[in-house]
């Protein structure tokens, strides 16, 4: 039991806010009467908050690495989504010479706002305040005024509406057996992985979890995933978007971790002087970390014109805020140098759940916000507290 709270208090954020995004869960499926899990609003709740966890993944990066934030990226998503709506709606451009030419141009602008950042060393707060004024300018010039452009093609539409097709279709009627196929490989995977984590712990004399705790661990994050996959199956299957997110997350967790550069950017979040005289390039760690936030800003704002089928002057209206309060709801800390891409996925979640069941409970979006706040800052608050404990 005592190596229980141990482990409990090595890692009280993650497990904090893990255990607070089941109870959420739990309250407003009670709440709402059982609306909150039902399939379909399942798949909603993941494509009404893809654009929150994919500028979570970037935004988690620019925290750890220096406690700072990117302020522009909702004005950027909207940025983005009216370029993207001029190739493919008025310039009757194809879906993916037109994305491709997007990606390309958010490189140019994480480029512009890198070499403000990590070479003249502005503070990246106030780069990235310019930022969000002259992209929602551009925005507005771009679409003449405030126009909207609509509708997109239904291969762009896709990315958003477009769901994982079943190829066992007809097996079980009613079920997407594609899907459980998929939350039972995902299951296995996991397990294996897990295994491998563990021995190789062993190996290096590591302390590991008893091995009843790893078994339960494994027991309940593999009913999860089985629960998940059996929601999303009785609906229409795994959304599109969903795999996007989950590619992005693996890849960004994987690079967080197992990498050198990701090394790099928790040794700049912890000592930036110490990391520099220690061989790590800083300025080109911050560099390129604001480019890459630039490209997922992109691809939110490409999946979120997706989803409204327009390209909207009012899109991306506080993003930014929604990314960061995931971010540090998720675990990350203010000052730097802590922080998960799992963390801030959970936070996003946390975000979205209490979205979605006070939608459907009527609460009105003045109290949403007042909510949403006070989460933020006892998130915060909790981060401090433990901190001087």
């Amino acid at each position: 039991m005592e190596k229980l709270l141990d482990i409990f208090k090595n890692n009280i954020r993650q497990y904090a806010m893990l255990i607070a995004l089941v109870v959420i869960m739990i309250l407003f499926q009670i709440l709402t009467d059982g609306t909150l899990l039902l399939p379909q609003n399942v798949a909603n709740l993941i494509l009404q908050n893809s654009y929150v966890l994919i500028l979570a993944i970037g935004m988690t990066f620019c925290i750890i690495s220096s406690g700072n934030v990117d302020l522009s990226v909702g004005s950027l998503c909207a940025l983005i989504g009216a370029i993207t709506g001029t190739f493919i709606i008025s310039m009757k451009m194809d879906t993916i010479p037109a994305i491709i030419f997007v990606l390309l141009i958010s490189v140019v602008i994480g480029i512009w706002q890198g070499f403000w950042i990590a070479y003249v060393r502005i503070p990246a707060f106030i780069v990235t305040l310019a930022g969000m004024l002259i992209f929602r300018g551009l925005t507005n010039t771009i679409l003449e005024g405030g126009i909207t452009l609509a509708p997109f093609p239904e291969d762009f539409q896709f990315i958003s509406s477009g769901f994982i097709p079943d190829i066992f279709s007809g097996l079980i009627k009613g079920i997407h057996f594609t899907t459980i196929l998929i939350g039972i490989i995902a299951s296995i995977i996991y397990i294996v992985l897990e295994l491998r984590k563990r021995k190789n712990r062993k190996s290096y004399g590591f302390e590991v979890s008893s091995l009843p705790l790893f078994v339960v661990q494994i027991v309940i994050v593999t009913i999860a995933i089985n629960l998940f996959s059996y929601s999303l199956s009785s609906y229409k299957g795994i959304p599109i978007i969903l795999v996007l997110i989950g590619t992005l997350i693996l890849i960004y967790s994987f690079i967080a971790a197992k990498t050198v550069p990701g090394r790099h950017i928790y040794a700049m979040g912890g000592n930036e002087k110490a990391a520099k005289l220690s061989g790590v390039k800083t300025n080109k760690m911050l560099f390129l970390i604001y480019v890459n936030m630039a490209v997922l800003s992109a691809i939110a704002g490409i999946c979120y014109a997706s989803r409204l089928n327009s390209a909207s002057p009012q899109a991306g209206m506080n993003f930014e805020l929604d990314a960061i309060a995931a971010c540090f709801i998720g675990g990350a800390s203010a000052s730097g140098g802590i922080g998960t891409v799992i963390g801030a996925i959970i936070g996003a979640l946390v975000m979205g759940v209490l979205n979605n069941g006070m939608s459907i409970l009527g609460v009105g979006s003045d109290w949403q916000m007042t909510i949403k706040g006070l989460v933020l800052l006892l998130s915060v608050a909790f981060d401090v507290l433990s901190k001087k404990k």
